[in-house]
């Protein structure tokens, strides 16, 4: 018996957090979803996201991974838009 779905929780910060109003989501997906659907549906939902597409970088599990990587039940997603500072 399979499961129709998994979990992870995905860590918002600067652009992303502004966007939703919140630090943490927890999301319903399906299973063999590459982590990049996390930042196509983020900029479907909020789509002044759109300019942060090919600059952000993803996070799973404390490890950068390549868009292309596939989630796991449980798993922890970072969108990691460019920072700055001094």
């Amino acid at each position: 018996m399979s499961n129709s779905s998994i979990t992870v929780t995905v860590k918002l910060f600067a652009a992303f957090g502004e966007a939703y109003g919140v630090s943490e989501l927890t999301l319903e997906l399906s299973p063999e979803t590459p982590v990049s659907q996390v930042l196509e549906s983020s900029i479907a939902q909020y789509p002044q996201l759109e300019q942060w597409r090919d600059r952000t970088r993803f996070g799973l599990n404390l490890e950068f991974v390549s868009p292309d990587t596939i989630l796991q039940d449980g798993d922890e997603v970072v969108l990691i838009p460019p920072v700055s500072g001094g």
